[in-house]
């Protein structure tokens, strides 16, 4: 029987000192019981082991038996003189003696020499020699040696026989060797007193495991035996239920150990919670994770159904729990309400500056502000803004005209102006009020007001009857300049208090330096896009040599540096250019329309592609000079360039690049090619290195595709990838016309917007009938001009051009005659009728180039060039690589040249 516990003012030490008297060893104690445990375990691991043992010695013993048998049956069998001996006259007498002394030397019991048919030659009862034996030994005798495993008189045995052959490889004899099982050594005798004593340790180190353990539980419940314990622990719950706080306790997993009844009730905690994860009891989930933190907290308040709670919670060592108590403070309910919507207006105006603003649009900007409004601080918000704001403008204060740019509300069918409205507010309105004083105005009620109904008596009637009962209308400033106002509404929600007016005020105020920021930008970029658009081609001019379809998209970022032009040259040709200027903004597109003039500039003097792009390439570094003297860190970096001429006489079709991607080609059987065009470095970094050309010669109805990296480059895809979808593209528009090109190549390469602009020039070729064109060899002879003339006014007058015959005579007579006198051979001449000019070609073998100036009095010369200037609509020289080209263009628009006497005599 247990002692008694002592009484309470004995303490724990005199409970203690009883304890230590107590014996050892009680049948219900811990110790005793897991010693009893440990002893089971330890005799059936010792029995375990022990049959194991028998079982692993016995299998040993047979397999030994069975290697000893073998091993002595092989040796006799190929032991010097076993085979003659079996094919001797008398096999036993040279057999026997040998078998016995090899039986004796090695142990076995027996070794019979067996005649091929089973008859005994040896063995150690001679009684037996000469008789057979039935068992059938047909697997010896092909060679492989047999053991049989049998119960004998002397217990279990192993026999093994094999095969004696002759030189010949006949068997001439068999060989069994037996040994019986128990003559093999048993270790298991060796083994027993390891085991026995490896037992009897376990058994010793599991006693003193046990009085440790009977040691270790007296000392932590210091000395109190199980009786003591449960009587204590019955006054302890007893206590901890009386108490009208909550206590809970948990481990530190967060596992609820204990509650008492009043936290159970304070919580509505199921019965069965305890054992559960605090974070699964379906509490509040920020006292849920308090208490599963088991970090120290005084007298936190938490809202649990209907009750607030004062939480405390003590964590109780490193590891070992929490201890937490619960206070019903419901009382303090009204002031947590008024925290908790202090604390949402805080949240709102936080989330507000990350939530309002995220793009530089002026009216994404204004919705996001009506969206963060409602329904959490209103149930509708409106914002208008004044009409200059909208274009980008600087605000002017001279009006109050505003429009409704931005609506949201819980419901759709709210009786308010919709988005688009022109408004305009009197001069009572509130919303006019704080306009003018740049301050807030709260209605309560609208009900009551009567400055807001004067505008539309009727709308406001309907807002009224809708349920919407309270508005604050804030202005919205910037700068100190009103860029228009925002209203907030409520319905649903208690009407507006003063409290008010503070959060209203901070949310416009974030929203309006948002809506700044973006009427900035938009200014800014208008006045890029005006610029670019100004500096691209407007209307490209109508060509016999092609027709043109073009596109320009502009990137995400706005405005950048990708260009396009189409520009007629002399002869009926046409320069085709596509250009790039990394980069976007105002910087990109000024750049690109130097580079455009200088385009111009360079195909006015009919350069070949490669001659231009190399004086883009001095212009640009010229460029890139004059930004570094000035301190201009924006530099022209990766400006690129491809500059084509198209000549629809000959077909042929002159390319040069530099640093930009290749032309596309469809050919009018609808296949779409790459073509191999030379590339130089981008302008600004060739460093003077040559460009070269490419001749292509295109048939009529050829396409021929122009354009920038941003077509067929984009994020997460490269070029090549860029260039099969073109070519795949291209292929689906066979018979189309250039704009239609353009239209299906962006639908299929530019589903999404690009983030690089995009230029998109396509040409259609075009080839001038062979009756459009003639021409003649010259002799160098003075004598030949009045027969060339002859023959053109014939040519003239076939083309229905007889009208034109007296101006052209005077054009070619002095063209001609010149050459023949300053140029050399050969000395060609071209007629070439296009749509609305007549255009004569002289060329010769000389790069000498006339000039035109004005004569004298006295001058005998110098007046024919400027005849031929009066005379045509524009004249020039181009150069070529055996000459020069001199050229004049008569308009068939304008009529005959009238009457020359007056041109003639102007100057005299």
């Amino acid at each position: 029987m247990s002692p008694k516990a002592g009484p309470p003012e004995a303490g724990p030490k005199a409970r203690h000192g009883s304890a230590g008297r107590r014996p050892l060893w009680k049948p219900r104690s811990v110790a005793s019981q897991v010693f009893l445990l440990q002893l089971v375990v330890v005799l059936l691991l010792i029995a375990t082991a022990v049959i194991a043992l028998v079982v692993q010695d016995r299998n040993r013993a047979i397999q030994e038996a069975g290697d000893r048998s073998l091993v002595a049956a092989e040796s006799f069998a190929n032991a010097p003189g076993t085979a003659e001996a079996m094919e001797s006259d008398d096999p036993t007498a040279a057999l026997q003696p040998h078998a016995e002394a090899v039986r004796r030397k090695t142990g076995v019991d027996y070794v019979v020499a067996l005649s091929p048919y089973g008859f005994r030659w040896t063995h150690p009862d001679p009684d037996q020699i000469g008789k057979h034996v039935s068992t059938s030994y047909s697997q010896a005798l092909e060679g492989e040696p047999h053991q049989n495993t049998f119960d004998s008189s002397l217990g279990k045995a192993v026999d093994s026989t094999v095969a004696v052959f002759d030189e010949k490889g006949t068997a001439v004899g068999l060989v069994t060797v037996g040994v019986t099982v128990d003559k093999v050594t048993s270790v298991v005798q060796h083994q027993l007193p390891v085991i026995f004593t490896a037992g009897g340790v376990a058994l010793l180190l599991a006693a003193g495991g046990s009085a440790l353990v009977s040691g270790r539980l007296r000392r932590q419940t210091q000395g109190l035996g199980p009786v003591e314990m449960t009587r204590m622990y019955e006054h302890h719950d007893a206590v901890l239920h009386a108490v009208r706080e909550g206590v809970i306790i948990l481990d530190g997993g967060g596992r609820l150990l204990l509650v008492n009844d009043e936290a159970r009730r304070l919580l509505a905690l199921p019965p069965e919670a305890e054992g559960r994860p605090v974070t699964g009891l379906g509490l509040n989930p920020a006292l849920a994770e308090l208490l599963g933190s088991g970090r120290a907290a005084t007298d936190q308040v938490f809202l649990a159904g209907d009750i607030l709670l004062a939480v405390s919670l003590r964590p109780v060592g490193l590891q070992a729990g929490s201890v937490a108590t619960l206070r019903d403070t419901t009382e303090l309910r009204a002031l947590a309400g008024r925290a908790d919507v202090a604390g949402g207006r805080l949240q709102l105006l936080y989330e507000a500056s990350t939530r309002i603003g995220t793009t530089l649009d002026m009216k994404r900007t204004a919705e996001e502000l009506t969206e963060m409004a409602v329904p959490r601080f209103a149930d509708f918000a409106t914002v208008e803004l004044v009409e200059p704001v909208l274009e980008g403008g600087e605000p002017t204060g001279a009006s109050t005209e505003m429009r409704r740019i931005a609506t949201a509300g819980i419901r759709d069918d709210v009786p308010l102006y919709p988005v688009g409205r022109r408004m305009h507010y009197a001069p009572g309105n509130p919303v006019a009020i704080g306009m003018s004083t740049g301050r807030p105005v709260l209605v309560a009620d609208l009900a009551m007001a009567d400055g807001w109904r004067v505008h539309n008596p009727e709308r406001a009637q309907k807002v009224i009857e809708f349920g919407i009962h309270s508005m604050i209308s804030v202005p919205l400033q910037a700068r100190g300049q009103l860029l228009g106002v925002v209203e907030f509404w409520r319905s649903e929600q208690a009407p507006f208090e003063q409290d008010d007016l503070s959060p209203a005020e901070e949310l416009a105020a974030r929203a309006a330096v948002c809506i700044d920021n973006a009427r900035r930008y938009t200014r800014e970029h208008t006045t890029a896009v005006t610029l670019q658009r100004s500096l691209l081609p407007g209307a490209l001019p109508e060509l016999s040599a092609l027709e043109v379809g073009h596109r320009y998209l502009p990137a995400q970022a706005g405005v950048g540096g990708d260009w396009y032009d189409v520009i007629p040259l002399p002869g009926a040709r046409v320069a085709l250019v596509v250009g790039d200027v990394v980069g976007h903004g105002l910087h990109a597109a000024a750049t690109m329309g130097r580079l455009r003039t200088a385009v111009h500039n360079f195909a006015a003097l009919d350069l070949p592609p490669d001659e231009l792009l190399a004086h883009l390439d001095d212009l640009i570094t010229r460029i890139d000079q004059d930004a570094a003297a000035e301190g201009d860190t924006e530099a022209v970096t990766g400006a690129t360039c491809l500059y084509a001429v198209y000549d629809p006489v000959s077909g042929q079709c002159v390319l040069a690049r530099a640093g930009h991607p290749g032309p596309a080609l469809v050919s009018p059987d609808g296949s779409v090619t790459f073509p191999d065009i030379p590339v130089a470095p981008p302008l600004g970094v060739g460093g003077g290195l040559p460009v070269e050309t490419a001749v292509l010669r295109l048939a009529a109805d050829s396409r021929l595709v122009l354009y920038t990296d941003g077509l067929v480059e984009a994020r997460g895809r490269d070029i090549d990838t860029g260039l099969g979808m073109l070519r795949e593209a291209l292929a689906h528009t066979d018979g189309a016309t250039p704009d239609d090109t353009c239209r299906a190549v962006l639908d299929a390469m530019l589903r999404t917007r690009s983030s690089d602009d995009v230029a998109l020039l396509v040409a259609r070729t075009r080839l001038l009938d062979p009756e459009q064109v003639e021409e003649w060899e010259v002799p160098d002879d003075p004598a030949a001009v009045s027969r060339i003339r002859a023959e053109a006014t014939r040519r003239l007058e076939s083309w229905g051009l007889g009208g034109t015959a007296f101006t052209t005579e005077l054009i070619l007579s002095e063209l001609v005659t010149n050459a023949i006198r300053y140029g050399a051979s050969p000395i060609r001449l071209r007629l070439l009728r296009d749509r609305d000019s007549l255009i004569c070609e002289v060329a010769d073998g000389t790069s000498t180039s006339p000039h035109l100036r004005r004569a004298a009095f006295t001058d005998e010369g110098g007046r024919g060039l400027f005849l031929v200037a009066q005379m045509s609509r524009r004249w020039g020289t181009r150069y070529t690589d055996r000459g020069k080209i001199i050229w004049a263009e008569q308009a068939l628009d304008a009529g005959a040249a009238g009457d020359l006497s007056g041109l003639l005599m102007a100057d005299l």
